[in-house]
């Protein structure tokens, strides 16, 4: 038997491409190399599963550092406001959380990925798990699929769906780039991105603020001119090994990149209150001391930052415990507010790509037709989801991604396909 298309895995773009293809009157097999499908989609949002983003599309493509503007064409055909309606229509109602995070009111991920197996199932899709894809060979009218086990499918298209390296735990062990490379397509280099930066600064390495959060700073990546590459404003966390938490993730893909030019160290620098104006706080801390000339400076500092960070700052700048504030100079007074306005250290490394959130790099989006997500060089040959050079932040934004290569490449695999038919 030829199947009209044939999607290898069962990830978010996968389930959708499965689905676009056979609400396009195809027959289609779906291909899974684990024993579940959804496995990404069951861990999103923390198990909540954050299936898109409701901000406008312009803010969407802005959240997608990666080769976002790519999705521009995309967008005009499905969008973030399609994928809810999708949800919504086929029973799972939504619920918006901060920054426009789309959450279903079940707070549950299984509940969607059931949800989506059900759809699977009413659209008579052939599902077949704990099956591994070996090869693939590109034929003028047909496209054979080899399994591990030698068996040969037939399919008139096919949808590479297979992730990138990220969370190897679910699937994703860039299984696909050598499929691709075959077809003709540049892999262009993987990185990890939405991932915890590594760390060989002596305050890190002797764990001196392990364990220390960071609520609403602004914490910014630095090249090596000296001039800020990115800011994100959220939080953060010290660990054994760096720095992790929201703002580290998004930071995150830049230092890589400027690692990846051959940089050995990366400046980042924390706004511990990015509120607040440097002057307001020199002012304000200049008539403290003034006001409260024997108290110890260390007291007066107290409620501006965490206790752990003025410790470890003051102890940096030799201001001794019990120093009065009469005692510190205008010029130590400076060093401080300047501390706390940008505290700067150096990255060295993140941890790996397996141990990323997201993969940067994959299947060059310039060898892709934006509209169908179709290969320029082969024929019935479609890519969705995170094997394209295509990465965003974590809030909803890669999996709209996701959805939405997902939903074209279903779509056109389809109609490419049943047009075969007709001739």
């Amino acid at each position: 038997m030829i199947h009209d298309v044939v999607i290898i895995g069962g990830g978010p773009s996968g389930l959708m491409a499965s689905i676009a293809a056979a609400e396009n009157g195809a027959n289609v097999l779906l291909i899974e190399k684990g024993n579940k499908l959804g496995n990404k989609l069951a861990i999103s949002g923390g198990g909540r599963c954050n299936v898109t983003n409701r901000l406008p599309q312009e803010k969407i493509i802005e959240n997608i550092p990666g080769n976002g503007k790519f999705l521009f064409s995309a967008f005009s055909v499905f969008n973030n406001y399609d994928i809810i309606d999708f949800f919504e229509n086929l029973g799972v109602q939504l619920k918006e959380e901060d920054h426009g995070r789309m959450f279903p009111v079940a707070n549950s991920a299984k509940f969607v990925v059931n949800t989506l197996i059900q759809r699977l199932k009413d659209l008579k899709v052939k599902m077949m798990l704990d099956t591994r894809v070996e090869a693939i060979d590109y034929g003028e009218n047909t496209h054979t699929i080899i399994l591990k086990d030698h068996k040969k499918i037939q399919a008139k298209s096919v949808i590479i769906a297979v992730g990138g390296k990220s969370v190897p735990h679910t699937g994703s062990t860039g299984d696909g780039y050598p499929w691709a490379k075959k077809a003709g397509h540049t892999i262009t280099e993987l990185f990890p991105t939405e991932v915890a930066l590594t760390s060989n600064e002596k305050f890190i390495q002797n764990k001196t603020l392990q364990g220390l959060s960071l609520r609403d700073i602004a914490l910014s990546v630095i090249n090596k001119k000296g001039k800020t590459i990115i800011t994100h404003q959220m939080d953060m966390i010290f660990t054994h090994f760096g720095i992790s938490g929201p703002a580290v993730l998004r930071c995150s893909q830049f230092v890589v990149k400027e690692l990846l030019k051959g940089d050995k160290e990366v400046q980042m620098a924390i706004d511990l209150i990015p509120q607040r104006h440097t002057k307001e706080l020199y002012t304000e801390m200049v008539q403290l001391t003034k006001n409260n000339p024997n108290k110890a400076f260390k007291n007066l500092a107290k409620g501006f930052i965490p206790e752990r960070m003025l410790h470890f700052i003051l102890d940096s700048l030799h201001i001794t415990e019990d120093q009065k504030s009469s005692t510190v100079s205008h010029e130590n007074l400076h060093q401080f507010i300047r501390q706390l306005k940008h505290f700067t250290f150096y990255v060295h490394g993140s941890l790996s790509i397996e141990k990323a959130f997201v993969t940067g790099g994959g299947v060059s989006i310039k060898e892709i037709m934006p509209k169908t997500m179709r290969s320029k060089f082969m024929e019935r040959l479609y890519f969705c989801g995170e094997i394209l050079d295509i990465h965003g932040y974590t809030g909803g934004y890669n999996i709209t991604s996701a959805l939405i290569t997902g939903r074209l490449a279903g779509m056109n695999a389809a109609k490419e396909s049943l047009l075969e038919n007709d001739s």
